[in-house]
């Protein structure tokens, strides 16, 4: 890519493909490869040779586990834009790549299949892309698929994620009968040559036993798109034929980018048809880095002071690193640049934890392979690297210009597992390499307890753990033992405890140690602390309501402090405690003996009274569980459900196929897809995800803390 090409912001565009597990997006991101020219062979994920999939363990799954970045050029009406595309992991359990990967777009393309339609993960997907304001198309993919059902799928859209799908194809034929694609917006038809990989594209008249279909359909586009816009509204109700295509366009184009419509397109990835068409949409369709919000952040000194940077090269330099990989040659750190011109050798400033850093190297990525850059500028994303103290969610700015710009969420684990080094050798590189890997995904945390010797990993799910496992053993060589899977339990207050007193006085000759802290506590999810504009830390919100001086301002930070330190390790069982609103009321001070340790001892010792006095209990992951079985096995799959403690939030019945989805104890859900296969015959599927912490009953709790 030129120079002055990487000026023109117009012709740039940044966007992800996302999905459900198996709805295909890795095939249409190595279809777009090919005809983009950055591929020269086509891989395949069931081969296990897709260009994007290039770890082993995806290879060898057949699924994506890391989002990977690639850059391509792609040439409409004799303008070559530039496409920085991500495709990102469709398993829930890798729900952070999506995240990271949605913080640093311009605009997405949701990908579903043609005879499933929306499913569970789409969902997520889509309130995600809906959490950072994404912009987004749809493709209705796997229309070669016995069974698949365009207008199905295109009326799940609307249905099942509230959105305001706008047609812009109709498929010609469905399953094997699929030949092409009727374009509503130019009512014209495209054939697509599979003997050529779908590269020759034949452009005809719609067949006449579409016709009256294909009019319905376009009709049904124009007056989606005449809500819009309200001249074109007008034109609508005097005289639909006067309408010319480029103002259709024009207004899908403006509801796209103000998500208040979403255009459909689709195809078939896998038999090469309609991906070109796919591109020519995105170019049309979603923004260029111009035409998002100014990107918005804070003042490193005062974090109420709002700040914001313009998408342009002159603007003071910022950057949000959203993913690190360790890499042979040092670590790839990679970042969205949103303002601002970044220059090889230069040195920038991390605001988050105050370093600076140097940019020893910049490149360009595809999937694995790499191009040098010497300046890079905002719109683009890069892989940088030099970087030794930057981590996701960090900001990257201009030394004398700095800002902090808005962090990204990641979930909190909800299943852990001991692991332990074989060797002595083996522990040495255990620590280091637990580091590295919470550096690459934050939502990977790794604990070491002091009393029992344990190392402790959690994540998202068994199959993210197992993952984890892997990389240990296979790529970094350390041989560990691994313990059963085990739930990450929370614990919480039921109650409300006032004015309780937290005390922490020594008097051993010389100068003493004075703390003195009253608090009262309360529940307090971190929503409604939100809403209450309190900052939530360690699962505590807390408020500070001293008046004429009682404790220094210097002291009730400690305070604070002493309070998120007792809540990380919990009272009942040692498990981090959640949900708690606590109010510093009252306290005394000396002036030679009281220092912030002791406060930070007086707050502990405050909290863990209170807490107890407001009674304990302890909580379980929920998670929403969705299952696609044959109706036969509906009985046996939900007294199956109600045996672990689920309980059925909604049953659907598509075809001969009930979708039921369900929230049900993490504890109860070990192992569960093999026995969903043994009492379906193989036919069912299902998957999940964190929804909840719960309050777990009294019985089961005493179990789990009696063998905690």
């Amino acid at each position: 890519m030129t120079t002055a090409m990487a000026l023109d912001l117009s012709t740039v565009r940044n966007i992800g493909i996302c999905a459900h597990i198996d709805a295909g997006k890795t095939t249409v991101t190595e279809r777009i490869l090919y005809y983009t020219g950055k591929s020269y062979k086509m891989g395949e994920v069931h081969e296990g040779t897709a260009t994007m999939d290039f770890l082993e363990e995806e290879q060898q799954r057949g699924i994506t586990i890391q989002s990977a970045a690639t850059t391509c050029p792609w040439e409409k009406d004799g303008i070559t834009y530039t496409v920085n595309l991500i495709d990102t992991p469709g398993h829930v359990d890798f729900t952070i790549e999506v995240e990271r990967s949605m913080r640093v777009l311009d605009g997405a393309v949701a990908v579903f299949d043609g005879k499933e339609g929306v499913e569970a993960q789409s969902e997520t997907v889509w309130r995600q892309a809906e959490r950072y304001g994404v912009p987004r198309m749809c493709f209705i993919n796997k229309m070669d698929k016995v069974g698949a059902d365009f207008e199905f799928s295109f009326n799940s859209i609307k249905e099942r994620l509230g959105a305001n799908p706008i047609p812009l194809q109709i498929p010609i034929g469905a399953g094997n009968e699929l030949e092409g694609l009727v374009d509503l917006l130019e009512m014209r038809a495209y054939y697509f040559d599979s003997g050529e990989l779908g590269a020759v594209v034949t452009e005809k008249d719609i067949p006449e036993d579409m016709q009256e279909m294909a009019e319905l359909w376009r009709h049904d586009m124009i007056e989606r798109a005449a809500e819009i816009d309200d001249d074109l509204m007008e034109k609508f109700i005097e005289d639909e034929a006067s309408i010319t295509t480029d103002e259709v366009k024009a207004a899908i184009r403006k509801g796209t980018l103000d998500q208040t419509c979403t255009p459909v397109l689709t195809g078939a990835a896998l038999r090469n048809i309609g991906v070109q068409r796919l591109l020519n949409a995105i170019i049309d369709f979603l923004p260029n880095p111009t035409e998002v919000p100014d990107v918005k952040g804070m003042d490193p000194k005062d974090d109420d002071v709002q700040m914001t940077r313009p998408s342009t090269k002159d603007a003071p330099f910022s950057a949000l690193v959203f993913k690190v990989v360790s890499d042979t040659h040092g670590d790839l750190t990679y970042a969205r640049i949103y303002s601002g011109t970044l220059a090889k050798g230069s040195r920038v400033l991390n605001p988050v934890n105050g370093r600076k850093e140097n940019i020893s190297r910049i490149y360009e990525m595809h999937a694995k392979d790499r191009e040098a850059k010497d300046e890079v500028y905002a719109g683009q994303i890069v892989a940088l690297i030099g970087l030794k103290n930057s981590v996701t969610g960090d900001t990257l700015c201009d030394t004398n210009d700095p800002i902090v710009l808005e962090r990204m969420v990641f979930p909190e684990p909800v299943i852990s597992m001991a692991i332990e080094p074989a060797t002595q050798d083996d522990k040495k590189k255990l620590g280091e390499a637990l580091t590295t890997l919470h550096r690459e995904d934050p939502s990977f945390r790794s604990q070491y307890n002091e009393e029992t010797g344990e190392t402790i990993i959690s994540g998202m799910g068994e199959l993210h753990l197992e993952i984890v496992r892997n990389k240990l053993v296979r790529d970094m060589n350390i041989n560990v033992n691994v313990g059963k899977p085990r739930v990450s339990y929370r614990e919480t207050i039921t109650g409300t405890a006032a004015d309780v007193r937290g005390k922490f006085a020594k008097q051993s000759g010389g100068r003493g140690q004075y703390g003195d802290a009253v608090i009262t506590v309360e529940p307090c999810t971190a929503a409604e602390a939100e809403a209450d504009e309190i900052k939530v830390k360690d699962g505590v919100a807390f408020v500070d309501d001293i008046s004429q001086g009682v404790i220094p301002r210097e002291y009730i930070p400690s305070v604070a402090v002493g309070c998120r330190q007792a809540a990380t390790s919990g009272i009942l069982g040692g498990y981090p405690m959640v949900n708690v609103k606590v109010t510093l009321t009252y306290g005394s001070y000396h002036d030679v003996d009281s220092s912030q340790v002791a406060f930070e001892q007086a707050g502990a010792l405050a909290f863990r009274q209170a807490c107890t006095q407001a009674g304990l209990a302890l909580l379980e992951p929920i998670m929403k569980v969705t299952i696609l079985t044959p109706e036969e096995f509906f009985g046996t799959v939900s007294g199956d459900l109600a045996s672990r403690r689920g309980q059925i939030n909604e049953s659907d019945l598509r075809g001969n196929v009930r979708v039921i989805t369900a929230d049900v104890p993490l504890s109860e859900m070990f192992g569960y897809t093999t026995v969903l296969r043994g009492m379906t015959q193989g036919r069912a599927s299902s998957s999940m995800e964190p929804a909840e912490y719960r309050i777990m009953p009294p019985n089961l709790s005493k179990e789990v803390l009696a063998g905690s």
